[in-house]
């Protein structure tokens, strides 16, 4: 392949430019991820005390994929400006092998939409929520965060429990056995607050009276969030592995037609 000819140029072109669009887009990923992981929302104790924190490390490896996609992008423009086969084989190399990162980045956040359900934050919330006797360290750990995050979700975002206040009369839980149900039908929490942090009126948020106490559930500040990062995580990086696949065909075709 001749390096002046005019066709030639275009096509080395195209190959930069396309670079340089993989390159922004690895930027736009790694930022997103990095926010992602930095919990804006403080929902990370919820999925630690799930064992199954796979959104997270899917986010991360985002922020690696982002990073070494943004890297290579540089290496791909030199090395086609340069017309040099060895660098663009190092270029073709590597970026197959951050490809399947990226797949597996993507796949995973999107599997991992199914596991947030109504169900499993629930069960976690009866079974952690303000545990007295936790069975190891651990358990200790996990039941601390548990507390303290549904504490702040029900005070911030003037909800209670996973459906609604309901939950916490409907099934058997830890609050239920430490607490009398006269006295405590649903966490203090779930009572509607004064500016300084105290219920308007105690007795009518224990006998459930409308306008004393939250109706609505949580989920929605707990899974809305994490389903949008989810799907921020996975779709971006499917369009990103797209446009990939066509920069690394292309590239294949002009490292096949350089001259030695």
């Amino acid at each position: 392949m001749a390096k002046g000819d005019t066709g030639v140029r275009c096509f080395q072109g195209l190959l930069i430019l396309g670079n340089v669009v993989l390159g922004c887009c690895g930027l736009a990923l790694m930022a997103e991820c990095i926010f992602f992981v930095s919990d804006q929302h403080n929902l990370y104790p919820l999925l630690e005390a799930t064992d199954n924190d796979d959104i997270y490390a899917a986010a991360w490896i985002g922020i690696f994929t982002g990073f070494c996609f943004f890297c290579l992008s540089v290496l791909g423009i030199v090395g086609v400006i340069q017309s040099s086969r060895t660098m663009l084989l190092v270029y073709i190399i590597l970026m197959m092998i951050v490809f399947a990162f990226e797949v597996a980045s993507s796949i995973t956040a999107t599997v991992h939409r199914d596991f947030l359900t109504t169900e499993l934050f629930l069960k976690q919330m009866l079974e952690k929520y303000q545990n007295p006797e936790p069975i190891n360290n651990d358990d200790k750990w996990k039941s601390e965060g548990i507390t303290r995050t549904w504490d702040r979700l029900m005070l911030q975002n003037e909800c209670c429990g996973v459906n609604g206040p309901t939950d916490w009369q409907t099934y058997t839980s830890i609050f239920r056995k430490v607490n009398s149900d006269a006295d405590f039908p649903w966490p203090r929490q779930c009572c509607v607050m004064d500016p300084l942090g105290k219920a308007i009126n105690l007795d009518g948020c224990k006998l459930g009276v409308p306008g004393y106490y939250h109706t609505t559930g949580c989920y929605e500040t707990i899974a809305g969030p994490m389903n949008r990062h989810a799907w921020g995580v996975a779709w971006f990086g499917f369009a990103i592995l797209c446009w990939t696949t066509w920069v690394l065909l292309c590239t294949m075709f002009y490292w096949s037609r350089i001259q030695y």
